[in-house]
């Protein structure tokens, strides 16, 4: 499995969420097997080791002031660099559709973590064949907006 921000699907879900925010919001997800819409994110985390904003899509749920999001990576042993990137500095942007936000992450565990990961299995159920393939737990993450709205995330 080459890396995630190689695969052509999310490059061009990428592409069409920088262009047209609103329309990619709510993704096709036959590219990844599943039928209908669903709702993205753009995540933009400070690269660890260049220091460069990255941006990636990924499936989310809102959560209070924020959003869930899960480190799965398809199942594969190794975490997404985005959580990587979060892990070393958990400053972020978010962009859901149209509005941007400045937001902080917040890994969760325990009960917190399970509650959050049931919730998103409901959401995304191959989150949990994602899990069998691995021994690494995958990560539940929330970004907490801290509603300083940003116009050029």
């Amino acid at each position: 499995m080459g890396r995630l921000h190689e695969w052509q699907w999310i490059q061009d879900h990428k592409a069409h969420y920088l262009q047209d925010p609103e329309a990619a919001h709510d993704w096709d997800a036959a590219p990844a097997g599943r039928p209908g819409l669903v709702p993205t994110l753009l995540l933009h985390t400070r690269g660890r080791h260049s220091g460069k904003w990255r941006a990636i899509p990924l499936l989310y749920q809102p959560c209070g002031v924020g959003f869930v999001v899960v480190g799965s990576r398809g199942g594969t042993d190794i975490h997404p660099a985005w959580y990587l990137n979060l892990a070393a500095n958990p400053e972020c942007r978010v962009q859901a559709g149209r509005f941007r936000y400045k937001a902080e992450a917040r890994f969760l565990d325990g009960e917190e973590r399970e509650r959050y990961w049931q919730k998103m299995v409901a959401f995304w159920p191959d989150f949990e064949n994602y899990q069998k393939r691995t021994e690494r737990v995958i990560p539940v993450v929330q970004l907490i907006a801290t509603f300083d709205s940003e116009q050029g995330a």
